[in-house]
C-alpha cells in the first residue's frame, strides 16, 4: 500500500524520519441480488468488513452498482438480462450481522434452465453413458434405450383402490423395466441388468439381512432394506440399490447421464447436488401440490425438513474480499474481475429445519 497522493513524510530536527500512514484500502463489499420474476422485485444486499467504521457512498444504476469510499471506487456490472429502476430504491436499512438492505424494482428477462433434469435430457434410441458423478468413473456405459417412461406416484398401488370396483388387479406386482427400459421415479431410475450388467463398473455390496424372497414382487420391495446396495468401485460412493428382481435401482443425486459421444462434465458436487434437489422438489410439488418435505437416507433417518417457498427467484451475487464471504457466499463458481458482468442464476427459496441429533422431532411428519 502507498501513500496517498500529495501526502509526505514530517521531519524534526535530530529525529528520525517516519513514513505517513497509509491510507486504509477499502475491502470490496459482497453484493447479493434476490430477484422475483413474477413480481419484478428485489432485494439487494451490500455487506463488507466493518461497515460501521466507514462511510460509504452507494449509487445504483440500471445496469450496475457503484460503491464509494473516498477516492476507492468499485463498480459491480449487472448481467445483461437485468436492469434496476433506480427510481423505486426505498426501504433503505443495516440489518447488523447482515449487511445494508434495499428494496427495488428489477426486470430480470432469463429464462435459462439450470442442469437440465434426466427424464428430460433422457431420450429414446440413443447411446447414453452413467458416471459417478463423484468421481467420474463410469458406471453404465453406451446403454442404448427403447422405452424410458416416467413411473407412477411412489403410492399408486394404494390408489387402485379407489378408482376400482373390484379387486385391485395390482397388488401383488410392479412395474419392472425389461431389458432396453428406463423406468425413472422421483429421485431414482431403474434399469434391467439383463441384456448389459450395469454392475460391471460398479460393486454390489450385500445389506447384512437375507435377500427378499423372488416371490415378493409388492411395492415393498422397492425401498427394501434386504436390496443388496450398489457402490462406485472407485470411490465407494453409493450409487443404488440391486433388488431381487434382476432390476437395478440407482439414484439421480448420484450419477451423471450424458450422450455416449460427450465426454464427463466436470461439475462441482455442491452445485450438481443443489440442482437435482431444487428440481425434484419443484416438480414434486408442481405434481402433487404440495410444499412439505423431508429429506431421508437410504435407512430412513430424515436429515432435514423443507418447506419450498417459491420458485420464481433469480441470484445475482458478488462474494467481493470481505470477511463475510464464507458465510454469505450461496454458490461455488470462480472468482469474477468487477469490470465483468455478475452471472444470474435460476433458484429456489427454501425454509428448512435441520433434524439431526434429535433436533425438531416433533415437526416430522
Amino acid at each position: 500500500m502507498g501513500h496517498s497522493p500529495g501526502s509526505s513524510a514530517s521531519v524534526l530536527p535530530s529525529a528520525r524520519a517516519f513514513p505517513s500512514r497509509p491510507r486504509p484500502v477499502l475491502m470490496a463489499p459482497a453484493a447479493f441480488l434476490e430477484i422475483r420474476q413474477r413480481m419484478q422485485s428485489g432485494l439487494l444486499i451490500i455487506r463488507a468488513s466493518k461497515p460501521e467504521s466507514w462511510a460509504m457512498d452507494i449509487t445504483v444504476k440500471a445496469s450496475s452498482i457503484e460503491i464509494k469510499n473516498g477516492e476507492d471506487c468499485q463498480m459491480l456490472n449487472l448481467p445483461p438480462e437485468v436492469r434496476i429502476v433506480p427510481s423505486s430504491c426505498r426501504g433503505l436499512q443495516y440489518v447488523p450481522g447482515d449487511g445494508l438492505h434495499v428494496r427495488l424494482l428489477v426486470q430480470a428477462g432469463l429464462h435459462t434452465k439450470s442442469i437440465s433434469a434426466l427424464k428430460d435430457s433422457l431420450k429414446s434410441q440413443k447411446s447414453y453413458t452413467f458416471y459417478c458423478q463423484s468421481c467420474g468413473e463410469s458406471v453404465i456405459k453406451d446403454r442404448r434405450f427403447l422405452r424410458i417412461l416416467s413411473l407412477p406416484g411412489e403410492n399408486w398401488s394404494d390408489l387402485v383402490e379407489e378408482w376400482c370396483c373390484h379387486p385391485n388387479p395390482f397388488s401383488s406386482s410392479l412395474l419392472l423395466p425389461q431389458n432396453d427400459d428406463c423406468f425413472l421415479g422421483h429421485n431414482y431410475f431403474l434399469v434391467n441388468s439383463g441384456s448389459e450388467p450395469p454392475v460391471s463398473r460398479s460393486k454390489l455390496l450385500h445389506s447384512e439381512s437375507q435377500g427378499a424372497s423372488p416371490g415378493n414382487s409388492g411395492p415393498s420391495a422397492l425401498n427394501s432394506k434386504a436390496n443388496s446396495r450398489v457402490i462406485c468401485k472407485r470411490c465407494k460412493t453409493l450409487l443404488g440399490e440391486a433388488l431381487s428382481t434382476g432390476v437395478i435401482k440407482y439414484y439421480f443425486s448420484e450419477l451423471l447421464v450424458q450422450p455416449s459421444e460427450e465426454s464427463f462434465g466436470t461439475i462441482t458436487r455442491s452445485l450438481f447436488i443443489q440442482s437435482v434437489v431444487a428440481q425434484c422438489l419443484v416438480e414434486l410439488s408442481s405434481a402433487r401440490s404440495t410444499f412439505r418435505f423431508s429429506i431421508q437416507g437410504t435407512e430412513g433417518t430424515v436429515y432435514i425438513l423443507m418447506w419450498l417457498l417459491n420458485s420464481d427467484t433469480l441470484l445475482v451475487e458478488s462474494s467481493g474480499n470481505s470477511t463475510f464471504n464464507n458465510g454469505f457466499t450461496l454458490f461455488e463458481h470462480n472468482v469474477v474481475s468487477n469490470s465483468k458482468p455478475l452471472d444470474i442464476r435460476n433458484t429456489i427459496k427454501v425454509l428448512y429445519h435441520p433434524c439431526l441429533k434429535s433436533r425438531n422431532k416433533e415437526l416430522h411428519f
